[in-house]
């Protein structure tokens, strides 16, 4: 017995009811999403009304998001800082070890006065301080196994009543010994250089020296004392003692103040007297300490120059040629 065939009108009623079951879905599908999106709607609704009457959660979360940040942010800069400090603190302790290094390892001796010694430039008041430092001996240092370690090593100087007690170098530029120490290795402490227009054989007018002025006293960061009474009070203090590998000399400072950063303190030479004696009164003039010193175009200076702090003022120190000693 074979199934009987569904009619044409059996068929249809079939799909009639299948689209209408589909399109019943399709409505509920449709009713749901609407009701989904009216709730959400609902929920941003009630959150904003919640967030008005109780501002307090909304403050609440941007604290979070700013002591995250500040968080973040000093968390950085402390581990800069911890990484300078330690830079710091190497290159204090590399410089130390080098300069006791040197030291044990330089022949430096006191040099009374002979034959080849002269006076440079003495005035005629014999109540001067300059008769008193004539009694003090020249400083001598052999440059041999200086000049093996470094062929830069133009002098040696030594500043009383400061920890400045170094040998001097001198390149091409005023940079290098910015960040490199004596022995050319890199250092942020740098070193005590000469000016790269000056003569270190004959002194030019104005010879300048340059240093950092490190916080732990070393290079020319003792020179900040020269403005405290416990040094000017004290006369003896008031003497550079140079050693070259030609002639031994000895200085007496007239000038010590701090200014901000220029460029005609460090002026190397002049066309003439009357602009060198312009200088000479302006560079005394500065003076923030009354010294006896008085100098004249006859005279040859020293100057020594550092920075005073991170704002660009210097502190600055001339002193005047008053004994020489050529050596043999």
């Amino acid at each position: 017995m074979s199934d009987k065939l569904p009619t044409r009108e059996e068929y249809r009623r079939k799909k009639n009811i299948i689209e209408k079951n589909e399109k019943q879905r399709q409505h509920i599908k449709k009713e749901e999403e609407v009701k989904k999106k009216a709730q959400e709607l609902e929920k941003k609704e009630l959150e904003k009304q919640e967030t008005k009457r109780n501002p307090k959660k909304k403050k609440l979360r941007f604290k979070k998001w700013v002591i995250l940040v500040f968080f973040f942010f000093f968390l950085i800069v402390l581990i800069i800082s911890g990484f300078q400090i330690y830079n710091w603190l190497n290159d204090n302790n590399e410089t130390k070890n080098l300069q006791d290094d040197i030291v044990e390892g330089t022949k430096i001796k006191e040099k009374k006065d002979n034959e080849n010694t002269e006076q440079v430039n003495p005035p005629e008041d014999v109540s001067d301080d300059y008769w008193d430092y004539m009694k003090m001996n020249l400083l001598e240092v052999n440059f041999n196994e200086l000049l093996q370690k470094n062929s830069d090593t133009v002098g040696w100087i030594k500043v009383n009543g400061t920890n400045i007690n170094y040998p001097i170098v001198q390149t091409t530029n005023n940079d290098y010994y910015l960040n490199h120490a004596f022995d050319k290795s890199r250092n942020d402490a740098g070193w005590v250089f000469m000016d790269y227009r000056n003569n270190a054989v004959n002194f030019d007018q104005n010879t300048i020296l340059y240093a950092h002025s490190r916080y732990n006293g070393t290079m020319f960061g003792s020179l900040k004392n020269i403005l405290n009474s416990s040094w000017y009070n004290n006369k003896n203090n008031y003497i550079i003692k140079l050693s070259t590998p030609t002639e031994n000399t000895m200085w007496q400072v007239f000038s010590v103040y701090s200014i901000e950063k220029e460029s005609y303190y460090i002026t190397t030479s002049f066309q003439s007297d009357e602009t060198y004696s312009e200088f000479l009164t302006t560079m005394k003039n500065r003076s923030e300490v009354n010294f006896s010193a008085t100098v004249n175009t006859q005279d040859k200076i020293l100057t020594l120059s550092t920075c005073k702090d991170n704002f660009g003022h210097r502190i600055v120190m001339h002193a005047k040629l008053i004994k020489r000693e050529v050596r043999n």
